[in-house]
């Protein structure tokens, strides 16, 4: 079998005894690296410092994958100005924490008879999360449900961040001069 020493350098062809004599003698382990190979590979090394290397490796991996979930928010064909407010800024939440979004509109009885109700109120949906968002399956009538599902778009995370600075100052330079301007008015009248 090939042996390889513990710094990574070629020790040539030796029989097994002898490669285990020599791991002794630097008080490592031989282990087999490639077993198909011909000749079979061994390498001298800590396997116990091996084996704790390599699940810190791959502790690290699984830090670094995202795992997506999809939140569900329910909507319904009479849902009032200020619910609706209220359950599309949970949307914008959701999709701002880079989570999926199904949103699910349900209708009850008579209120099935009239589904561009429902397509009304998501198509509002999709209006009010603009460029946060982008549609993943079109809206669908399965059964009494109508559904669709919305992931986040990931170029409007950073245009959202600075275009809200920019907007925010906008709004206030003309507040103050309404204010200003509103002044002179009232002391006239």
């Amino acid at each position: 079998m090939r042996v390889i020493g513990p710094d990574g350098s070629q020790l040539g062809i030796k029989p097994l005894p002898e490669a285990q004599s020599l791991a002794r003698e630097l008080d490592l382990d031989l282990v087999e690296v490639a077993p198909l190979a011909t000749p079979p590979v061994c390498r001298i090394m800590d396997y116990g410092k091996f084996r704790y290397e390599e699940s810190q490796r791959l502790r690290e991996a699984r830090k670094k994958t995202s795992h997506v979930t999809v939140k569900e928010v329910k909507f319904r064909p009479k849902i009032g100005k200020g619910d609706f407010d209220t359950k599309v800024r949970h949307v914008q939440e959701f999709l701002e924490g880079g989570h999926k979004v199904k949103v699910t509109l349900q209708f009850r009885g008579r209120e099935m008879a009239h589904p561009e109700l429902g397509s009304k109120i998501l198509d509002g949906v999709i209006e009010q999360v603009g460029d946060i968002a982008k549609v993943e399956t079109q809206a669908r009538l399965e059964g009494r449900n109508m559904t669709l599902v919305l992931v986040p778009e990931k170029k409007a995370k950073k245009n959202s961040s600075s275009g809200s600075s920019t907007t925010s100052t906008a709004t206030a330079t003309p507040a103050v001069a309404a204010t200003e301007t509103s002044a002179p008015t009232g002391t006239e009248n």
